[in-house]
């Protein structure tokens, strides 16, 4: 099996899928069968760029210390991963960017394995951003502050959860020096975003069209939301100056929720 796939199918009937978010997908996290997008970085050379064919390694504004290399000493499945290093600060942001496959529509799933060499700390940070088409081409931006996970919207800088006591409380927060598994669905369509961590949904990573107190409240200020991400980047944008080193491994886009695996 071929370790990059770009394929523009949906899923085949059978594929083990149930209707709605409840569809599920059969094949353990290294698979890239009938995705739209799959990169488990095994085919690119270690100590280089990943797949030239599929990712652009840079960053936006202004670039410094960030690295984006295949590494061949860690990895969550198989021998390699994507490794990230930064010497923190905005310009020494770095990414490895991908368009969104056109097939995937406004509603998509998306599942990566990210590992922290440090916890993240208090200040704000991005690992994975997708340029917004609705939004002037602003960042919808998944990442950390107050050491948990939240997102981000750079337009208007509105957060999910809201940054309360009681709002972090319903967050999570990723331990250093081990494998997690995130999953995300954009529904620009409704305006829906969910988010799963190693396996359960986390409640204060939810956006609906109904504002929940500590949660979406702030997000929903501003009116109507609906996205539509035109690409998908995974990397390390520091904005109070924390240096990271993190690496991502099966990393995955479909038209269904693709789950863990086993």
């Amino acid at each position: 099996m071929s370790s990059i796939l770009l394929l523009a199918t949906q899923c085949a009937a059978g594929a083990g899928a149930l209707a709605g978010d409840a569809e599920r997908w059969s094949e353990p996290a290294g698979s890239c069968n009938d995705v739209a997008l799959c990169d488990n970085f095994e085919s690119a050379t270690p100590g280089g760029p990943p797949n030239p064919g599929l990712w652009a390694v840079g960053g936006a504004n202004c670039t410094g210390t960030g690295q984006a290399t295949v590494d061949a000493t860690i990895a969550h499945r198989g021998k390699q991963s994507l490794k990230v290093t930064s010497t923190g600060g905005y310009c020494n942001h770095i990414f490895a960017a991908t368009p969104i496959p056109a097939s995937l529509g406004l509603r998509f799933f998306g599942r990566f394995f990210v590992r922290f060499a440090e916890p993240l700390g208090d200040g704000h940070v991005t690992f994975m951003a997708m340029k917004d088409a609705n939004d002037n081409q602003r960042d919808l931006r998944l990442g950390g502050q107050n050491r948990i996970l939240m997102w981000n919207r750079e337009s208007d800088d509105a957060t999910v959860p809201v940054l309360s006591p009681a709002g972090i409380a319903l967050s999570v927060s990723p331990a250093a020096g081990a494998w997690h598994c995130v999953e995300f669905v954009v529904n620009g369509n409704k305006g829906v975003m969910k988010t799963w961590f190693n396996g359960p949904e986390v409640a204060g990573l939810h956006v609906d069209t109904t504002p929940t107190p500590e949660v979406d409240s702030q997000w929903l200020a501003r009116g109507s939301w609906r996205p539509a991400p035109v690409d998908f980047r995974i990397g390390w944008e520091s904005y109070a100056g924390q240096p990271m080193m993190l690496w991502f491994d099966d990393v995955a886009l479909s038209k269904q929720r693709i789950r863990c695996g086993t």
